[in-house]
């Protein structure tokens, strides 16, 4: 066990008795050079380093008003609303005037350096040096950056630092990657799952007939295909339009897009409520089904539940409140299946925005099993089904964050030498 002693410095405490403390400004210079993306390929400053400028990120006509990064820079972006966003290039190239770009000078090893400046502690401490009149955007500056402290290792130790990160990393990287194409594979077995059942029906082999949809094919001949419209005892109505109030259990919750997750749950932070008065008119009962109108989430679809506490939906929804010929249930599962999807797309080819109103998820076909009996035997299996592919994917999601946790204290302790190598 090494010797350890006080660095004298907050962000990083105790740190091998054999190192040193030092400031940026003694381990980097400012590269302030101004280019023309015209000469030098412009590239973005991003959390995953410094990369080829996508064909998406905003541009202006002030090709000049660049800064030029050399191979071998380190540059961070200094506002702090791109928290994490740093790296050392490849290549040289152009980056925005956001950006510092930092040379190294003398006798360092800069991939030690950039696994330091990627710690979260090193964010934390970078930004807390930043000015600016909002309270979540500040921007730091070099005249400030080049004061914080940092650990001193010698040059060989600090080799042997980043080269034990770059292998351990490396293989934490590729579980997550493939925990994470895991995850997605499951999702897509459950997504499967659903649009089998939902149009072939959990009963086995059985007579099919053709749908008339071409993007659901065929069905068995007990089962019909009926718009959307034809299911409810009510017309769509749009949510309501209005500001949400401070949130209280006395008082409808008020459901926007923003409060359902991908998956169709309802998140738990950042609730809101709607007043008594403004929210009369649109109180959600027992099987409703919203469906999301537009933005980058458009389509996306929810059930509610009488479980969820007395609840209100915003304007940006549209409700469906479906008659007792049909199991609201079997219905929310259709619009989790892929055939779902692919209508969902189709309306998008033949609009130039992302919208889909009322009147066209009137005339969403959906296939529907004869009997309610049958609808609801189909939920019911695929209540169990899912349940079951859901707990496999949680146990995956745990296992990220766990890694993502392990990975960034491995970082933190291996740069601060607590951790000995």
């Amino acid at each position: 066990m090494r010797k350890m002693k006080d660095s004298g410095i907050e962000w990083i405490g105790e740190i091998p008795e054999g190192w040193e403390v030092g400031q940026i400004g003694q381990l980097y210079s400012e590269r302030r050079t101004k280019v023309s993306d015209k000469d030098y390929p412009p590239l973005s400053v991003t959390m995953k380093g410094i990369l080829p400028q996508l064909s998406t990120a905003a541009k202006t006509d002030a090709h000049d008003d660049r800064k030029l990064v050399c191979k071998g820079d380190f540059a961070i972006n200094s506002r702090s609303d791109r928290r994490g966003s740093c790296g050392i290039s490849e290549q040289d190239g152009s980056i925005s005037l956001i950006n510092i770009v930092l040379q190294p000078r003398g006798e360092m090893n800069p991939g030690y350096y950039n696994w330091l400046f990627h710690t979260s502690m090193f964010a934390d401490e970078f930004y807390k040096w930043g000015h600016g009149i909002v309270d979540d955007l500040w921007t730091t500056g070099w005249s400030d950056m080049k004061k914080i402290g940092v650990p001193v290792p010698s040059k060989c130790e600090q080799k042997q630092l980043a080269e034990h990160l770059n292998f351990e990393c490396s293989n934490i990287d590729t579980i997550l990657s493939k925990t994470r194409s895991s995850i997605e594979e499951y999702k897509k077995l459950k997504q499967a799952v659903i649009t089998q059942a939902v149009t072939k029906g959990v009963r086995g082999e059985r007579k099919m007939k053709d749908s008339g949809v071409e993007c659901i094919g065929k069905i068995p001949t007990t089962y019909s295909i009926c718009k959307l419209k034809y299911l409810l005892k009510n017309p769509l109505k749009y949510g309501a339009n209005e500001s949400g109030i401070p949130y209280s259990d006395s008082l409808p919750r008020y459901i926007r897009i923003t409060d359902i997750t991908p998956d169709g749950n309802l998140k738990y932070t950042g609730k809101l409520s709607l007043s008594e008065e403004s929210a009369k008119d649109y109180i959600l009962e027992d099987g409703d089904i919203l469906f999301a109108r537009s933005g980058a989430t458009v389509g996306k679809t929810f059930i509610y539940y009488q479980s969820y506490g007395r609840s209100a939906y915003a304007g940006y929804l549209i409700k469906a409140s479906l008659n007792n010929k049909v199991s609201p249930k079997f219905v929310y599962y259709y619009t989790c299946s892929s055939l779902y999807e692919i209508w969902k797309n189709s309306i998008f080819i033949q609009s130039t925005i992302q919208n889909i109103g009322a009147d066209r998820y009137a005339n969403l076909p959906v296939p529907v099993p004869k009997t309610l009996q049958e609808q609801e035997e189909i939920a019911d299996y695929l209540d169990a089904k899912c349940a079951e592919i859901d707990g496999l994917i949680a146990k995956k999601e745990q296992l990220v964050k766990e890694l993502e946790s392990y990975k960034k204290s491995l970082i933190y302790e291996v740069v601060t030498g607590k951790r000995e190598v």
